[in-house]
């Protein structure tokens, strides 16, 4: 059997760090502050939104819901984002996706400032995660990362194979790993042949949102996998891109849940206290 790449214990790191640094702004007279905002519809985003509240309670950090029924137009969202861009005692704004069909998701992404943006979804941050500057990087694929180098696995010089190319995971996930000096090949929905670049991989990421897409059939027992799909399938119940099978033919896998979710939920949080950082610079303009 594989090693199960469980993320509890890298969770636990970073939120332990949080703590004690939400306790150091504490003394300077700050209070971090996460605004979420839900849009009705998606009972799953409202269960992960509470369940960060959850977590925010636990680390000292304030932590507002701002709901909306399911019909809200798009100026409500853009009106609330307006104000929490220009209230300083919101350092970090999150949009849980996703968002009825008449809703602009690009739109309302690019209204929230580059500096409250812990999800990385604005083009400045996108832009700084393509280039390695100052800015905050997407959860998900940070927690890819994190994950594995929490397991004592290394990049530089590795052969990887990333399957998906998602503006949310797999196109920020590229981009970073080139930065590790790894060895890429991507994979998408046009690649003809995508358990030949997997039998070749030293690792393989898998972030294409499609329950099971990568079976035994694809791997080899030396193979390291990093599973980032989140799927609900019949009777609710969350798996990931890669089939359960796997964890008999390779060397070591993510699982789904417990794996690369739970750490991203962790990184939000730390993605926030760095985002009171860079507030700090802008303000203070360093």
């Amino acid at each position: 059997m594989a090693m199960l790449m469980k993320a509890k214990e890298a969770a636990n790191q970073v939120y332990d760090a949080v703590r004690t640094k939400v306790k150091k702004l504490n003394q300077k007279g700050i209070q971090p502050h996460m605004a979420t905002i839900w849009v009705g519809g998606d009972p799953a985003s409202a269960y992960y939104a509470q369940a960060k509240q959850k977590i925010a309670e636990k680390l000292g950090v304030s932590f507002y819901l701002h709901s909306f029924q399911a019909d809200v137009t798009e100026e409500e969202i853009l009106q609330l984002i307006t104000r929490l861009n220009h209230d300083p005692s919101v350092h970090g704004i999150m949009l849980e996706l996703p968002l009825p069909k008449h809703l602009s998701t690009s739109t309302i992404e690019k209204a929230i400032s580059p500096l409250k943006d812990v999800d990385g979804i604005t083009p400045s941050n996108k832009l700084a995660t393509v280039t390695g500057d100052a800015g905050l990087y997407p959860a998900t694929p940070q927690a890819c990362i994190k994950l594995l180098k929490h397991y004592g696995y290394t990049l530089e010089g590795r052969n990887v194979t990333l399957v998906g190319r998602g503006q949310t995971v797999g196109l920020p996930l590229f981009h970073m790993l080139q930065r590790e000096n790894a060895t890429v090949t991507v994979c998408h929905s046009r690649t003809p042949d995508i358990a030949s670049h997997i039998g070749h991989a030293e690792i393989a990421f898998v972030a294409v949102g499609r329950p099971h897409m990568v079976t035994q059939d694809f791997v080899h027992s030396d193979l390291i996998v990093i599973d980032a799909g989140i799927n609900e399938v019949a009777g609710g119940k969350i798996v990931g891109d890669v089939s359960a099978e796997v964890s008999s033919h390779v060397a070591a896998v993510s699982p789904v849940p417990g794996g690369v979710g739970t750490l991203t939920t962790a990184i939000l949080f730390e993605n926030l206290l760095k985002a009171i950082d860079l507030q700090s610079e802008e303000l203070h303009g360093s």
